[in-house]
């Protein structure tokens, strides 16, 4: 068919996946960590208490505070790079590319920060998506986490006049892809080191006891991680929870207190891994792996070792190919 002369330029037909993950500040200076935990912060999704109540302390006591010695840690682990999990989660994206037949376009956001959810859904739907999977890469389902990456891609939805179609991607804390994808990765890295820990732990993020009392799955699904894995290697895993934030009662037990009880009674080896994480970021790579083996070896351990996320790894995109293919049936042939 011959379009008229004065007809609107149109894009070809294509599909969209959208990875998102948490976010990270443009900079490790203190005014880019300021703006940065301000927007996260501020997320009711994060903090569930009235903004009226939680607005004043925010910008009050924390916001004079935590920027600097979070920006402290932040400088720990940037790179030439960037922020080390925003420029994993752009390798996995730029390693799916074509994974999926030409007509699939893939990028990445991030929920805090840059590149924006809804810069980047808007560029996939200027470049001709009209069907778009929305893939947040967190395994455990969490309010915290997948809802609120969801959330800001259906604000920008609602000012669109023409929508694409959209899916998105479920947890898949007990998928088998996955399971298998952690087993090859933490098997692989326990191989590489020079002694036999003691003992393994799975750190996952923590959050509030609260939430599990609400109904928030994340703790049910992380201890279903850690069984799955434990029962596909045939060893016994440690469950533990980092990077508590404020008064309230989290879920337990706390990763810090973990590696300095088993450190007191006798341990002296042990490893660490962080399977809730789909890349490593500053949670991993300052909690887990300075401020873990610190703590650690105040209290009497002798060997450390932090195991990375699936990142950008082979067996992490091989698992995502799956995933995603999976999410993509009846939208798009397999490549």
């Amino acid at each position: 068919m011959t379009l008229p002369p004065d007809h609107p330029p149109i894009a070809p037909r294509r599909i969209g996946v959208l990875l998102t993950n948490l976010g990270t500040p443009d900079g490790h200076d203190v005014p880019s960590v300021r703006r940065y935990l301000k927007e996260f912060l501020s997320d009711p999704r994060v903090v569930e208490i009235p903004q009226i109540v939680w607005q004043p302390i925010l910008r009050g006591i924390i916001l004079n505070t935590r920027p600097r010695k979070s920006a402290e840690a932040y400088e720990q682990v940037w790179s030439e790079d960037g922020s080390p999990l925003a420029a994993i989660t752009k390798a996995q994206a730029r390693a799916l590319e074509g994974a999926f037949g030409e007509q699939v376009v893939v990028d990445w956001a991030m929920r805090y920060g840059r590149p924006a959810i809804a810069d980047r859904l808007q560029a996939l739907k200027d470049a001709g998506c009209e069907r778009v999977l929305l893939a947040p890469l967190y395994p455990q389902y969490c309010a915290a986490t997948t809802a609120t990456a969801n959330d800001r891609a259906f604000a920008h939805l609602a000012t669109m006049r023409w929508q694409p179609a959209i899916r998105t991607l479920p947890p898949y804390h007990d998928d088998p892809a996955y399971i298998a994808a952690l087993k090859e990765t933490v098997e692989a890295g326990l191989a590489a080191l020079d002694f036999e820990p003691e003992a393994l732990i799975a750190s996952f993020h923590g959050m509030p006891q609260r939430t599990l009392e609400l109904g928030d799955p994340y703790h049910c699904h992380c201890q279903k991680t850690a069984r799955l894995l434990g029962e596909a290697m045939g060893r016994k895993l440690t469950v533990a929870f980092q990077s508590r934030f404020g008064p309230a009662k989290w879920l337990g037990p706390a990763t810090d207190e973990t590696l300095e009880e088993l450190a007191k009674t006798g341990v002296r080896r042990v490893a660490i891994f962080a399977p809730g994480f789909s890349a490593d970021c500053l949670e991993t790579l300052e909690e887990l792996a300075i401020r873990g083996r610190e703590s650690f070896e105040e209290a009497g351990g002798t060997h450390f070792a932090y195991l990375p996320c699936l990142n950008a790894e082979p067996a992490g995109i091989r698992m995502l190919k799956s995933l995603l293919s999976r999410e993509l049936a009846g939208w798009a042939a397999p490549a």
